[in-house]
């Protein structure tokens, strides 16, 4: 058994894990006291000497160390922020994030002869690295558990009592909600899901939530990942007309992560705690996050349309359809500096995208080849079974780069136009990888390359 305490510090994670250690009958491997022992000297005297990027090498180091260890091992308060230590924390273990409000850790660390890693005073350094590692610490995580007003022996209680459960505060009332769980899986077409949660206490759960989604190849990606960092994970899908009682379903579940894809991810918005600054500019969530029983939403959407189009920064871009694909792929363009003109089969959609981001607009039927040197394609038209394209090859330029983000077929009717008309063409699945690699992240805090999730696709 291999059990993680993560977090900031003054959140209790020695004093816990001490605690826990000895309870379990294992071992107890604390980060910071292993560095100290290979450096020779204690981390204030580390940092003072050889700065902190030595510091971080040397619990690269430790931590690497202990990829196969085990016991329970208590982190420095940033080490998470290294998807590589990531990597060796997760493999076959349960990475438990312990937090506390930013006043309380400041009292539990007063006096400390640690070095400040800014030049802020104390509390505004807890707040402003609190807030800059959310991201590393959510993602990293299995279950979060507020010590803030509990003693490291009553942490060390419910890690003990509910080990293996995603969410920790909501465990006591699982067995209550059990027959709405299992009557919400039947429903969904997912009865067998509930059997192997009950078996697996320890499992993870995460899924696409779309209608439809069968057509997702998510549940591909995602199992194969988990299976190659050694994750008690299970990726699964969540087709279902209504969001509201998609999310109900997520809440009974030990559910790490959702990817939202049509036609929730403008619906899907108000029901989520927060929602980072890309999700609310763009208007749509693509990736939710989930820990401690709240709910984080992201997009990921517009790094899948940026990554690809990099190299035509600056130039004139058009946009089909007005949806949330849409709107993730304008503010990505815009990002690059491009002059973009969103046009869509509803007029008045396409002004209201539009206008949130400064550019010009129109209906499809204005579409002009010579006027665009990218061309975005953020509409359902020609996903499978669908065959039909918004454009011929006579609409376009030879030269023009045609972006689908259309993914199921790996060729869509617009791609075989846009070949035929000379254009750079870039498939839906470019998207898809880009969106994926930095949504991995979000959800398990594990850095993946674009290249790796096409090897997992193929």
């Amino acid at each position: 058994m291999k059990v993680v305490l993560t977090g900031f510090r003054g959140t209790g994670k020695t004093s816990v894990g001490l605690i826990l250690a000895d309870r379990l009958g294992l071992p107890f491997y604390d980060t910071d006291a292993m560095i100290e022992r290979r450096a020779g000297m204690p981390i204030p005297e580390i940092f003072r000497q050889h700065g902190e990027a030595h510091f971080r090498a040397l619990e690269r180091e430790v931590v690497a160390a202990l990829r196969t260890a085990e016991g329970v091992i208590g982190t420095g308060g940033g080490a998470v922020c290294d998807p590589a230590n990531v990597a060796d924390l997760r493999r076959h273990g349960r990475v438990f994030l312990l937090t506390a409000p930013p006043g309380v850790i400041v009292e539990r660390i007063a006096g400390s002869d640690r070095p400040g890693l800014t030049d802020l005073a104390p509390e505004e350094e807890v707040r402003t690295l609190l807030l800059r590692r959310k991201e590393a610490y959510l993602g990293a995580a299995d279950a979060c558990i507020d010590t803030g007003r509990r003693t490291p022996g009553e942490v060390a209680d419910m890690i003990v009592r509910e080990q293996g459960y995603g969410n920790v505060t909501a465990r006591e009332d699982a067995k209550t909600r059990r027959p709405e769980r299992d009557a919400l899986l039947e429903r969904f077409g997912l009865s067998g899901l509930g059997a192997m949660i009950d078996r697996n206490p320890g499992l993870m759960v995460c899924a696409i939530a779309g209608n439809p989604c069968a057509h997702s190849r998510s549940p591909l990606l995602y199992n194969r990942l988990f299976q190659h960092f050694g994750m008690n994970y299970h990726y699964t899908r969540f087709e279902w007309p209504d969001a509201g009682t998609i999310v109900r379903l997520a809440t009974l579940l030990p559910l790490k992560g959702l990817s939202v894809t049509i036609p929730f991810k403008t619906d899907v918005m108000r029901h989520l705690d927060e929602i980072d600054e890309h999700a609310t500019a763009i208007g749509a969530v693509n990736t939710i996050v989930r820990c401690g029983g709240r709910m984080y939403g992201h997009n990921t959407d517009w790094l899948g349309v940026q990554i690809p189009l990099a190299h035509r920064r600056g130039g004139r871009a058009a946009v089909l359809g007005a949806g949330g694909a849409a709107a993730a792929a304008v503010y990505a363009l815009r990002t690059l500096d491009m002059d973009v003109t969103v046009l869509a089969r509803a007029p008045g959609a396409a002004r209201g995208l539009a206008e949130r981001f400064d550019c010009r607009w129109g209906g499809l039927e204005e579409f002009k080849g010579g006027d665009a040197d990218v061309v975005v394609h953020a509409t359902p038209v020609g996903m499978e079974p669908d065959t039909r394209s918004l454009l011929a090859a006579d609409d376009l330029e030879r030269g023009t780069t045609v972006f689908d983000l259309v993914y199921t077929p790996p060729e869509t009717p617009l791609i075989r136009a846009a070949r035929e008309a000379g254009c750079e063409t870039i498939p839906g699945t470019e998207m898809f990888v880009h969106q994926a690699t930095e949504q991995f992240r979000l959800i398990t805090g594990l850095a993946v390359t674009p290249e790796l999730v096409r090897e997992m696709l193929a």
